[in-house]
């Protein structure tokens, strides 16, 4: 398929530029004619050098997804063609989201599939969204799998919003301290090491530790951002192995204090999406597998993958659930619950609302252990600069 840019004018008289991706060029003609638009001019169509570049570094947030997903559901609820809904949108975005939206219009005026078009951009709007896409579009209820996609991206960014608010303040006070210590150690201590050996002074064994790290900072802050880069690269090739991954996942979610929120946080999003993917139709055992591999962390995906292939030999989720261990006794006697009155999705919704509750809590914990915890660190980090920097002026000013 070769992408065509076009220039044409409505039947108004106003000039729309656009793309659309043909097998030739006689066929993207015919689809500039489908819009209902006269034709002035049309090329193939190619990305320079520059614009690759740009899009190679530029990413599509979750904010967008959320926003893109809001607006194509008002417009599809209030009637407009998807093809329509989708061009619109086209114009109002920018950047990678644009070229995204454009790819699925494209496709879609090609005969594929929703669904289809979704597939193409996996990474960017993920199984879950695809799979209810996929239910409410062969049910006939698109607008009403969007809104509630909607509802669920918009609800995660917003809690996700609260976690990263209050881990703003803690990570303030430890960059502030990181560039502290970078200042006095790269541009203090040196000076002072001079003076000191002209005296002979006897040092403390802060101030040496201190003199020695200013050595060492002096070769190794040009090779710091290498070995930053190997670091990153190494750990996230060990954590391509199963096994270390598991242990990765399982270690944090034993940490104190973290843990806990972690642990809510999985089973809010876990619990609203599969409410959300048992609502628009998918089927259950579908919807548990989908989750399970959108989950992020492999404690819950292998639970919930060995509970999948449980209720696909005919066991209740909730029997499935409660043999693995993992999730909490009102999770799963609430899901029994909603399997014996056949409100299962309405069940989910009121466990992700209980779980949000229950991280909302745990975050403000986190606050309050991590306030006094970072003034603890910063007073003895503090206390123990001072002591390294004076302690040897004392101690010279006491021999004469």
């Amino acid at each position: 398929m070769q992408k065509y840019i076009f220039r044409a004018r409505d039947w108004q008289g106003k000039f729309n530029k656009g793309l659309v991706e043909a097998r030739n060029l006689r066929e993207a003609i015919k689809l500039v004619k489908k819009r209902r638009l006269i034709l002035v001019d049309i090329k193939p169509y190619q990305l320079s050098f520059w614009q690759r570049l740009r899009l190679l570094f530029s990413r599509v947030s979750g904010g967008q997804v959320a926003s893109f997903t809001r607006r194509l559901a008002t417009m599809v609820e209030a009637g407009l063609p998807l093809t329509e809904s989708l061009s619109l949108l086209e114009k109002q975005e920018k950047g990678k989201m644009r070229i995204v939206i454009g790819d699925l219009l494209r496709a879609i005026e090609g005969g594929s599939s929703f669904t289809a078009a979704l597939k193409k951009h996996r990474n960017i709007f993920g199984d879950i969204y695809i799979a209810s896409v996929s239910a409410g579009e062969e049910a006939g209820v698109l607008e009403k799998v969007l809104l509630q996609l909607a509802d669920t991206l918009e609800k995660r960014q917003e809690f996700l919003a609260k976690v990263k608010g209050a881990m703003i303040y803690p990570a303030i006070i430890l960059v502030g301290m990181g560039g502290v210590i970078f200042i006095v150690v790269t541009f203090v201590i040196p000076k002072m090491a001079s003076l000191y050996s002209e005296f002979n002074a006897r040092l403390p064994w802060e101030t040496r530790v201190l003199m020695a790290i200013a050595r060492w900072s002096s070769v190794l802050i040009w090779l710091l951002p290498f070995l930053i880069v190997v670091a990153i690269i190494a750990w996230k090739i060990a954590l391509q192995q199963p096994a270390l991954r598991y242990r990765y996942d399982e270690i944090k979610l034993r940490i104190p204090i973290l843990g806990p929120l972690l642990k809510a946080t999985l089973l809010t999003n876990l619990t609203r999406t599969l409410g959300m993917m048992v609502g628009t139709g998918v089927p259950l055992v579908d919807g548990v597998a989908t989750v399970s591999r959108a989950t992020g962390n492999m404690v819950y995906q292998k639970a919930l993958s060995r509970a999948d292939q449980r209720v696909e030999k005919g066991f209740p989720l909730s029997d499935a659930l409660r043999e693995q261990m993992v999730f909490p006794d009102i999770l799963v006697e609430m899901v029994a619950t909603g399997e014996q009155t056949g409100k299962l999705d309405t069940i989910f919704f009121h466990l992700a609302h209980f779980f949000e509750m229950e991280a909302d809590q745990r975050v403000k914990t986190l606050t309050s252990a991590i306030e006094p915890l970072i003034m603890i660190v910063l007073g003895v980090g503090v206390g123990f600069l001072v002591f390294a920097v004076i302690m040897p002026i004392y101690n010279l000013t006491s021999q004469f």
